[in-house]
């Protein structure tokens, strides 16, 4: 162990060999206050001797510098090493809620440390190399300390570092084939391009170029506490910057983080906690035994009760409880809450629920581990879901209970998918959501956004589920079920095709008949890994509710449009309207085509994110800032994006005469979806109550109303029916408008 005289203990945080000419070991450090303004001066010797009567020790007090107005009875036995400076100190006190403590310095070992004004510091064993913010407490903390090569969570190497020190996460893939480099900014939408677009080594490398961008790695960093931090009865605290108004109580080890956090947006850190090599987003909350280690967290999302989050990121406003997340992308609107659940080795794009027991990443079946997983948004696994790696699912799919045996690949948007043990058979039922659920799809769009408590908002997030990437699913959906009702009707001898445009045609007279509805048995291959079909269940109800969806979508967009652009007359205008953008703004014709992508919640045509990929790659994007920024523009132009989709789609149902000449039959559906949406969200809400087994634990329907109220009280059932009384209205304003 290295033993250093007394008088050297507190200096030389920098070696010499990192001390530019001309400057010393605190030109680092002094240009972190800047901002202070503060005017330092040494202690008088009358102030030296009153300190060491208070229990004060210093080996040198000419290196202990102080901000009038000070009172120095405030410094209780401390001791101090190296360049301590302390700002202006009063008989005050300072709190947190119903915890208050005088401002001060009291029976603390403080090495090298900058003190902001009116802080309080009380029996703090190693307090070393920190920079504390103005009315900041610390608090009973075993040890709090910065090394001169601190990273503070960022995925970089500091000045003559080894390469093998870099904190990679290996997002997506347990063998970390898609690894990426965290950065104090980063958002789900970087995390995804950067895992997805492996195929680019020059973009890949451009990446890691981007992120060395992001942090100066000259040595001699000190860690930072912002003001009006709370910091108390910690154990170890190394390497870590806490934002402003950050609270940390009981924490076990925190080690090489960012704490984002400022007034509108606290950061808390709870009882039991060990966090290391991590970025923890604005207004997050980690409580209760949580360990994570090498990775991202979103604003405003939480891990709790003992939640373990290892190589991963989490996107904005998302929870995890309990359970266990290893090597996963997780965007937007996340919720996992059980003990027994886990998720490994995934990409889940938002808006999603893993219930207890659904084990995601349990099985591989690959000679390593590097099976993968993808789940759109909206993805539901039910109680004590298994499936198996490879997997991947469209937006919106739940998954019944069962062990699933077999890879899966459902491209069918809104749909449940079942295995059948006795049938050995995998079942799907499209649109069953819209069929059978309403009141989830309503009531999951009004939740994302009304729990959306974002101050600072870098990820945008699309939370309606009828959007340009679940309509072209959607699109794609109903010409499979064609293709597989045409087949289905060939193999039983009714009609003939050699080709699967031949099959489509009879696929869709068949599914198009409302007169006479197909009923044969339509089966699918290509679904599972599997020698057996996959039953396709209900596929021309399926079919139709997608029709309805994608009317649905249209008008309430175009309507939308129309009501906040009161200028616009005529679906020529707003035709004309579309086509003056596309044709004045760069990339606009881009931006209207797909295929769409979810973009970490933000959904943008992939010809926009290649032709951002190209910038990134030429040198014109030259910084994660800038990246951010080209998001924002495709987020204020995605208004008209999803104009151009809602047109598009119209056109799809038109084919004897055009959208206009049609208008007034789309705006009768409309009305008519209005009210069965809310018809509908009523009647589900309602099944809680006429389920016999649902009232068996009450005595009679007074005790069960008492409890649970009635369903056309509820107050989402409510919202619905004023909702979709409001879009009627304005559909009738627009009547006979084209």
């Amino acid at each position: 162990m290295p033993r250093i005289p007394i008088s050297q203990y507190g200096y030389n945080f920098i070696e010499q060999p990192y001390v530019p000419a001309g400057e010393d070991e605190y030109y680092v450090r002094n240009q972190q206050i800047t901002e202070w303004n503060c005017t330092w001066r040494h202690l008088t010797d009358l102030e030296i001797n009153r300190l060491e009567q208070l229990g004060n020790t210093c080996p040198n007090w000419n290196d202990v510098l102080v901000e009038n107005p000070i009172d120095i009875e405030l410094i209780k036995g401390n001791s101090f090493y190296g360049l301590v400076r302390i700002g202006s100190m009063q008989p005050f006190v300072v709190g947190h809620h119903d915890f208050f403590i005088p401002e001060g310095i009291r029976y603390s070992h403080i090495v090298s440390c900058d003190i902001g004004r009116h802080s309080s510091i009380h029996r703090c064993g190693y307090l070393s190399h920190y920079i504390i913010g103005e009315f900041a407490i610390i608090h009973e903390v075993d040890e709090l300390d910065s090394t001169n090569h601190a990273k503070f969570g960022n995925g970089v190497v500091m000045e003559n570092e080894s390469e093998d020190v870099r904190i990679w996460l290996g997002i997506m893939n347990e063998a970390e084939g898609r690894k990426i480099l965290p950065f104090a900014s980063m958002i789900c939408a970087d995390a995804w391009m950067w895992a997805t677009y492996r195929e680019h080594p020059q973009l890949m490398q451009r990446f890691i170029e981007l992120t060395n961008k992001c942090k100066d790695t000259r040595r001699g960093y000190y860690s930072m506490i912002g003001e009006h931090a709370v910091i108390k009865t910690c154990r170890t605290i190394k390497d870590v910057n806490f934002g402003p108004f950050a609270y940390v109580k009981g924490a076990n080890k925190l080690k090489n983080l960012t704490v984002h956090s400022d007034e509108a947006s606290p950061s808390q850190i709870g009882e039991g906690v060990e966090l290391v090599n991590g970025i923890i987003g604005y207004g997050c909350h980690v409580f209760y035994g949580v360990k994570a280690v090498r990775f991202v967290m979103g604003n405003n999302s939480n891990l709790k009760y003992g939640a373990r989050l290892l190589n991963s990121v989490l996107g904005d406003n998302s929870t995890i409880s309990c359970c266990e997340v290893l090597n996963s992308l997780v965007f937007p609107f996340h919720e996992q809450h059980h003990n027994n659940s886990f998720l490994i080795a995934a990409l889940v794009m938002g808006q999603s629920n893993m219930a207890a027991g659904a084990n995601i990443g349990s099985n591989h079946n690959t000679r390593g581990n590097d099976g993968e997983f993808i789940a759109g948004r909206g993805f539901w696994p039910a109680l004590s879901s298994s499936i198996k790696y490879n997997s991947k699912f469209a937006p919106f799919t739940i998954i019944t209970k069962g062990d699933y045996p077999n890879e899966m690949n459902i491209p069918l948007p809104f749909s449940l998918v079942s295995f059948h043990e006795k049938n050995d058979c995998l079942t799907v039922m499209p649109a069953y959501w819209w069929m059978y659920n309403r009141y989830a799809l309503e009531r999951n769009d009004w939740k994302f956004r009304t729990r959306d408590k974002r101050k600072r908002v870098v990820q945008h997030i699309e939370t309606d589920y009828l959007a340009p990437d679940t309509v072209e699913y959607i699109v794609h959906a109903m010409e499979l079920l064609c293709l597989w009702t045409g087949k289905s009707a060939v193999d039983s001898g009714l009609y003939k095709a050699s080709t699967d445009q031949e099959l489509k045609e009879i696929g869709k007279l068949l599914l198009e008949d409302t007169t006479k509805p197909f009923t044969g048995d339509v089966y699918a291959k290509g679904l599972e890994r599997s020698s057996s079909p996959t039953h396709i269940i209900k596929p021309c109800e399926g079919y139709h509710a997608y029709k309805e969806m994608l009317i649905f979508f249209a008008v309430k967009t175009l309507l939308r449009f129309l009501d906040e652009n009161e200028t616009v007359s005529g679906l020529q205008a707003l035709e004309k309207n579309i086509h003056e953008w596309t044709d004045n703004h760069e990339g606009a014709k881009d931006s209207i085509q797909g295929p769409f992508v979810n973009l970490g919640g933000q959904i943008v045509s992939e010809r926009m994110v290649m032709h951002l990929a190209e910038d990134i790659v030429n040198g014109s994007i030259a910084s994660w800032e800038q990246v951010h920024e080209r998001y924002d523009v495709w987020w204020i132009e995605y208004p008209m994006v999803k104009l151009a989709c809602a047109l598009r789609v119209l056109n799809m149902f038109v084919s004897q005469s055009t959208v206009a000449e049609s208008w007034n039959d789309f705006i009768t559906i409309f009305k008519n979806l209005c009210d069965l949406n809310a018809s509908e969200v009523l009647k589900t809400r309602k099944k809680d109550y006429d389920e016999p087994f649902r009232k068996c634990t009450y005595r009679n329907l007074e005790e069960m109303t008492a409890v649970l109220g009635k369903p056309e009280e509820n107050s989402f059932v409510h919202t619905t029916a004023e909702r979709m009384e409001a879009m009627k209205s304005l559909a009738q304003r627009f009547f006979s408008w084209a």
